[in-house]
């Protein structure tokens, strides 16, 4: 049995700030994971959907694991952590993906490779599994970073990547959201505890190297094709192997406008900031200073872990050397830094 580092054990006891002392000590391995962040609390979410989000994050992050002591590349581990939680309908990412304002599901993804500093990214996909393979395809698979609607299923469709039909993506949930926003009408800003879903990855592997991707299905009844910042390298996704890995979830019009995740690398880069500090000055001091809502993990170059957010919820879950936590909520309600 593994031991516990003290900043589990902390969490599990209810603790939801662990200290702000991180462990110099490089690890051979980390990865982070994230199922969206928003105004939820557990007054929002009952403990039979709390087991339901532990077990799904739990089986992602143990895949994790796995395939990391095995030695798979953090782009590989990435894909396939993230494959999982596109499969699971309890995230907006993949199965279980909102609908746009015209019924539809337009799907967002991006990936990031920390040693080439490659990236790719669709956005307004429709009709493939796994945004996160179409991404990765893009990455390594041609010339550009960035495909669109049309043009990024006629790639996927190209590289023969996994169709399917529009009843795979549908859920009650998903569809209710749609009929309740349908009825509210105009163009109003869907509410900040509605957004959770998202879903995202960070890892180091064995061999030095950090990735980070991120997928979603937008926010419910999204209009005239919006994006949100999930597939926008430096908002929503950043790898960099001098810095860190980072993905982002929350009210993504804030995440682009403050350049989230490329402000974490540059206060590290440049300010010489640790992780927690830049993901603490990205967070609080910057989206969140605009009124943004929302939250990151984030892996640094030598191992550290951590997951920031100025929300009251955030579906979250880390593993290393030292131990593993899945948590969900803040100690009080009000947002969270965590460095494990």
């Amino acid at each position: 049995m593994r031991l516990l580092s003290w900043s589990v054990i902390l969490f599990l006891l209810g603790c939801g700030t662990s200290s702000d002392i991180e462990n110099d000590t490089p690890r051979e391995w980390a990865i982070a994971i994230h199922g969206g962040a928003g105004n939820f609390g557990k007054e929002h979410v009952d403990e039979n959907a709390q087991a339901q989000y532990s077990a799904s994050l739990n089986s992602a992050l143990e895949r994790g694991e796995q395939l990391l002591q095995s030695g798979s590349s953090a782009t590989d581990v990435v894909v396939e952590v993230m494959k999982i939680l596109e499969n699971d309908s309890l995230f907006n990412a993949g199965r279980g993906a909102v609908y746009t304002s015209d019924g539809t599901h337009e799907l967002d993804a991006s990936i990031a490779d920390g040693q080439t500093r490659n990236t790719g990214a669709v956005t307004g996909l429709q009709g493939f599994k796994h945004p996160i393979d179409v991404a990765k395809s893009v990455m390594d698979s041609s010339s550009h970073v960035f495909f669109s609607g049309h043009g990024a299923g006629e790639f996927a469709k190209s590289l023969g990547h996994e169709e399917a039909d529009p009843s795979w993506f549908h859920t009650d949930k998903a569809y209710n959201r749609f009929k309740k926003a349908a009825a509210r009408a105009g163009d109003v800003p869907q509410p900040v505890d509605e957004k959770k879903g998202t879903v995202g990855c960070v890892v180091l592997d064995m061999h030095g190297n950090l990735a980070a991707g991120t997928s979603t299905g937008g926010m419910t009844y999204k209009k005239h094709g919006r994006i949100g910042d999930s597939p926008v390298i430096g908002a929503g996704t950043w790898a960099d192997n001098r810095t860190c890995a980072v993905s982002a979830t929350g009210w993504g019009e804030y995440f682009i406008r403050t350049g989230v995740a490329q402000d974490i690398h540059s206060r590290m880069l440049y300010a010489n900031s640790s992780l927690s500090e830049a993901c603490r000055g990205a967070i609080f001091d910057e989206m969140g200073a605009l009124g943004g809502d929302g939250g990151v993990v984030a892996v640094s170059s030598t191992g550290k872990i951590s997951l920031v957010c100025n929300s009251a919820g955030m579906f979250r879950a880390w593993s290393s050397p030292d131990g593993r936590g899945v948590a969900m909520f803040t100690s009080d309600g009000k947002g969270t830094v965590e460095i494990h």
